[in-house]
């Protein structure tokens, strides 16, 4: 399971955007890092930096390395429709994102834990593969292990408060989530400009 294991703050105060969530660190010492972080800032940045630099955060707001992201544009681009937002529903259908979504955990990876751990049932069939891509329908719940419902309960109590994308309904009673319909833009909070990485390898 290829991922992005690094320090997160440092990557967050790189693009100066809050990816992995709230960052103390970013809040702090809002420039990037690195002995010459203060004057890095300021300079001003090529075309290509500012698209390469769209790409590279929304791969770490998902969990992707390029190969797979690279996938995931070829795909849209197959596809019907806009581009850049065939790519973002497909991000964002992933089965670690949607147990995101539905409150199984408080960030993707604590979600991207629990479904590589086995934890997660997908129409009733046990899935431990993150970015299994989910369908409209698709009924996900967590295991009857005691392990499994006590992650889900201190999960469930963390995302309580967190609004939910109305694209998945949840009961929480059962720990189980329905994905109701496919995500469109308004749905989805991307932190990118996804029209500047569709251009970026277009080239």
């Amino acid at each position: 399971m290829a991922r992005y294991t690094g320090p997160k703050d440092r990557i967050a105060r790189r693009f100066l955007t809050p990816i992995f969530g709230s960052s103390r660190a970013l809040e702090r010492r809002a420039y990037p890092p690195g002995q010459h972080g203060l004057r890095a800032g300021r300079r001003k940045k090529s075309e290509y930096a500012v698209a390469l630099g769209e790409k590279q955060k929304l791969k770490y707001q998902f969990g992707v390395l390029e190969k797979q992201f690279r996938g995931y544009y070829h795909e849209a681009v197959r596809r019907r429709g806009v581009t850049g937002e065939i790519l973002l529903q497909l991000l964002e259908l992933r089965l670690d994102n949607v147990c995101y979504r539905l409150g199984f955990g408080n960030t993707r990876q604590a979600a991207r834990q629990l479904v590589g751990h086995g934890h997660v049932l997908v129409n009733g069939t046990r899935l431990d593969v993150p970015s299994y891509t989910v369908k409209p329908g698709d009924v996900i719940k967590l295991g009857g292990k005691p392990s499994s419902q006590q992650l889900g309960l201190r999960m469930l109590d963390l995302t309580q408060a967190v609004p939910m994308k109305d694209w998945v309904t949840i009961d929480r009673e059962k720990m189980e989530g329905v994905v109701a319909r496919l995500p469109d833009m308004d749905d989805i909070d991307p932190l990118v400009n996804v029209q500047l990485i569709v251009e970026l390898y277009s080239r």
